[in-house]
């Protein structure tokens, strides 16, 4: 134990943390000041690093080490154009020092000066040892650029240097996905895979990229890779269990999302397709269940709250269909999808004030749909609201003006109101643009079916 806090006292940190303590100043090594210095910037304490740096560079004045360290002690503080000074009289001593092509290059970043960053870089890979970093950069700033081809060319130069770096891979294939090139993303996984089969990452991203081309047999073999590789691989476990779902093989997608929940923390995920795997299978009842669950873990997801809703509807339940759509507005009274839901609901049940506020909270939130603006207005036409119902409609009409299914209710509202001449400009105008849709405003309003003025309006023969 004694040993121990000898040696701890003998560290070049414990030392000059001693030092502060007294009133003197105490000889370090530049390597010295170094590490306390770094130390001190790993963990936050910059009053001390600067501290340190004062000290140094006091007892090492010419030290590029130290000037470096200041360097990046200022990029900390955001004060670029004082950096860029020190960075430069440092280059003009050190012209091979790599760290300055790296600390010149991020300031260059830091202001925007992305090409020049990119030319600077390009010079520092003569005098680098290992190239990764150079290439990693490089690549960095490419992506600035949008230019994702020069990006991917420099992460795969990464990769070369290091295989296991995955922050490279995961760029690299961002960049081809940015290129829309799934096909040259499979040739080089492929080719990667060959050079290290046991990338549990490449497999997974192979999967990923047959997935986007459709190809959802080669796609689930490379997600089984992925799992073989490491058993512990939980976003490969959910692409199994999507792909497996798109194949309708809905029990063994069951399973695959099950295995997450057993590896990792439970996921309104994982546990909302369970439940959608059920609803394919026929079984109401269980996916209830895990609906249910699914808002347990979490209560905002709303795609569990609208599927349980449309359970119950499919069942002819509005009843409790409505409940929960209730229940849903109390926790979200922002949801857009459980308001229309609540409003067609109610609409369903014949409760027309309460159908009414749902509509009027839809387009309050920006759902200015087609079906919204009529579903509205059928609302007010039964209660008999026609003013309001053509303030809707026309409403509607400004989003979609040519839509011959808003133009037939306008028309349709005018005759209830007994406005002829109105009646006849927008059924004209729907009958114009989509003449099919006279049968459904038949369906609406079964009163004009016979009508001899809609059949002169539209020229039809009586």
């Amino acid at each position: 134990m004694n040993t121990n806090s000898n040696k701890d006292h003998k560290s070049p940190l414990a030392r000059f943390e001693l030092m502060l303590q007294s009133s003197r100043v105490n000889f370090f090594d530049a390597t010295e000041f170094e590490e306390i210095i770094q130390y001190y910037i790993d963990s936050g304490s910059l009053r001390l690093a600067y501290k340190a740096l004062e000290i140094g560079e006091n007892q090492h004045p010419e030290n590029s080490g130290l000037k470096l360290l200041h360097v990046e002690l200022m990029l900390l503080n955001n004060q670029y154009k004082e950096a860029e000074e020190v960075i430069d009289k440092i280059w003009e001593m050190e012209p091979y020092n790599e760290y300055v092509y790296i600390h010149k290059a991020v300031i260059l970043s830091k202001t925007k000066r992305h090409q020049e960053a990119i030319s600077f870089l390009t010079k520092g890979l003569e005098y680098c040892e290992s190239q990764a970093e150079f290439h990693s950069m490089l690549a960095m700033e490419y992506l600035f650029l949008d230019s994702y081809m020069m990006a991917k060319e420099h992460f795969i130069k990464c990769l070369n240097e290091d295989p296991k770096d995955t922050h490279a891979l995961y760029n690299a294939i961002y960049c081809f996905e940015s290129l829309e090139n799934p096909d040259g993303a499979i040739e080089f996984l492929n080719e990667f895979l060959e050079a290290d089969p046991f990338s549990e990452i490449a497999w997974h991203q192979l999967g990923r990229q047959y997935a986007s081309k459709g190809l959802l047999k080669q796609a689930l073999s490379s997600y089984d890779f992925a799992v073989i590789c490491d058993t512990e691989f939980i976003g490969a476990y959910f692409e199994i269990g999507k792909t497996l779902q798109k194949m309708k093989r809905y029990n063994e997608a069951i399973i695959a999302y099950e295995t997450t929940l057993s590896i990792g923390e439970p996921t309104a995920f994982a546990i909302f397709q369970i439940g959608q795997c059920y609803i394919a299978l026929g079984n109401a009842k269980l996916a209830i269940s895990y609906f249910k669950k699914t808002l347990k873990e979490d209560p905002l997801y709303g795609k569990a709250w609208i599927a349980l809703i449309n359970v119950f509807c499919k069942n002819k339940d509005f009843e409790k269909a409505l409940h929960y759509a209730k229940k849903s507005i109390q926790i979200d009274n922002i949801n857009l999808d459980t308001w229309k839901r609540y409003a067609e609901i109610n609409f369903t049940l014949g409760f027309l004030e309460e159908a009414d506020l749902g509509f009027t909270e839809c387009v309050n939130l920006g759902d200015y749909e087609v079906d919204t603006w009529v579903k509205w207005a059928d609302v007010l036409k039964e209660m008999h609201d026609y003013p309001r119902a053509l303030e809707v409609l026309k409403h509607g009409l400004e989003f979609h003006p040519e839509n011959s299914v808003i133009n037939f209710r306008l028309g349709g509202i005018y005759l209830l109101s007994a406005q002829s001449l109105e009646a006849r400009f927008y059924l004209k105008n729907a009958y114009m643009s989509d003449a099919k849709q006279l049968n459904h405003f038949y369906e609406t309003f079964p009163e004009f079916r016979s009508s001899s003025f809609v059949k002169q309006s539209l020229s039809l023969k009586a």
